[in-house]
């Protein structure tokens, strides 16, 4: 395929004013504030300290020895067998995620919160700050507060670009502490020493997808045109995004809608009985259900999945769609546990999403029976004690009796429940 000639003309040659801040190994970081004698020692995050479960995140010391984040935490300790693991905390994290959003905000108005431990300043509004002080000396200054105000162990990689896309690129170039701009004039260096991977949105199916039209390396997808990209590659309006982002253009300022909430969890044996693993799945029904609250959401249906340790049938599934949205923790569990009534034996995971969500109710007021309205009330009231006084500092009694508490997970993509 002949590529045409780049024309800087089309290229967004503004001054960059976007700005990108990702903590360093977040999680990772803060427990190694908190606890001195960790830092400079191969660290990983896990939401339960058992052989079968993910790392959430690594520390340095513990990537640079070749732990990975999504690894199972018996594969990272057979790399390194000194490996501390550290269950997560939730409420340790939001408030260094609350800490990190009240510096960023106190330089612009216009911040989005990627992540709990990631957001982007959109600087095109307070131009003026910009010309005074300088962007890349605002970018040292975040460095310096987070150090003092969070702890001298926390550090960020921080990117600055035209849009979202060339600023979170910027971020990731020299981990960890980097600070890098990127601009038109070195956009094309810059690319020339990434793979098409290293471009947030091309993961596999995408880089195949390239692949198949001689698209091997992000110069050659910056060389290609928009039409090849619309027509051939994405087949799509999405293709014309990928010429606009590529070039420095802004088309990710949007917030999506949330589609589903849901959860899962990792079951510690398979001599569990049925009332055990039932225990467990009324601790996410209620998870899943102050999600669905804090985003003022209601839904029509659950979804419900096992994982088994049967090869003829590794994975059982099953779901119900209801008239009338709800959004109650009870609601959420009598529909659950009549789904799971059917399910097969030798569970290794459970999982539950709640689908077709809707906002406030509105006019539906008048379709709630008095029973739905009453468990509504008490799952908010619920709501609010443990929002006050500590998560679970209120639960379904049939879940004290379990001797298992079910965190609630650490946010990645989202601050939708922070």
């Amino acid at each position: 395929m002949v590529k045409p000639a780049i024309d800087l003309s089309q290229f967004n040659n503004a001054m960059p004013l976007v700005m990108h801040v990702d903590l360093n190994s977040c999680f990772a970081s803060i427990e190694q504030k908190a606890r001195p004698k960790l830092r400079g020692r191969p660290v990983v995050i896990v939401n339960r300290a058992c052989s079968k479960t993910s790392i959430i995140t690594a520390s340095y010391e513990a990537k640079n020895l070749g732990v990975k984040t999504l690894m199972k935490l018996s594969d990272a300790k057979r790399i390194i067998p000194n490996l501390i693991a550290i269950e997560s905390d939730p409420a340790k994290y939001r408030f260094v995620y609350r800490k990190l959003l009240n510096i960023m905000e106190s330089y612009s108005a216009h911040v989005t919160m990627k992540s709990i431990d990631e957001g982007v300043i959109d600087f095109n509004q307070t131009t003026n700050l910009i010309k005074k002080v300088g962007l890349e000396n605002i970018a040292y200054e975040i460095k310096n507060r987070l150090s003092t105000e969070v702890g001298v162990a926390m550090r960020c990689n921080i990117g600055i670009g035209t849009n979202r896309f060339l600023a979170k690129t910027a971020a990731s170039l020299h981990k960890p502490n980097g600070l890098d701009i990127i601009t038109s004039q070195n956009l094309h260096s810059i690319f020339k020493n990434l793979k098409l991977t290293d471009l947030t949105g091309i993961a596999n199916k995408n880089q195949a997808r390239l692949n198949a039209v001689n698209i091997f390396t992000p110069l050659d997808f910056l060389n290609t045109n928009e039409e090849i990209l619309r027509l051939v590659v994405f087949k799509s309006i999405e293709g014309t995004k990928w010429h606009q982002r590529l070039r420095g253009f802004e088309v990710d300022d949007v917030t999506s809608e949330i589609s589903r909430v849901g959860r899962q969890y990792v079951l510690e044996s398979f001599s569990l009985n049925q009332y055990q693993i039932l225990q467990r799945l009324h601790h996410l029904c209620e998870s899943v259900g102050w999600r669905m609250r804090s985003q003022g959401k209601m839904a029509r249906g659950v979804y419900i999945y096992v994982k088994t340790n049967n090869s003829y049938n590794p994975v059982w599934h099953n779901s119900k769609l209801l008239a009338t949205p709800f959004c109650s923790n009870q609601a959420i569990f009598a529909i659950a546990k009549e789904l799971f009534s059917s399910a097969p034996q030798n569970i290794k995971e459970i999982g539950i999403h709640c689908y077709k969500l809707s906002n406030n109710r509105g006019n539906q007021l008048v379709l709630f029976s008095d029973e739905l309205l009453q468990e509504e009330a008490l799952s908010l009231a619920t709501d609010k004690i443990n929002h006050r006084y500590g998560e679970r500092t209120i639960v379904s009694a049939d879940t004290i009796s379990s001797g298992v508490y079910t965190s609630q997970k650490i946010p990645f993509g989202s601050t939708r429940y922070l």
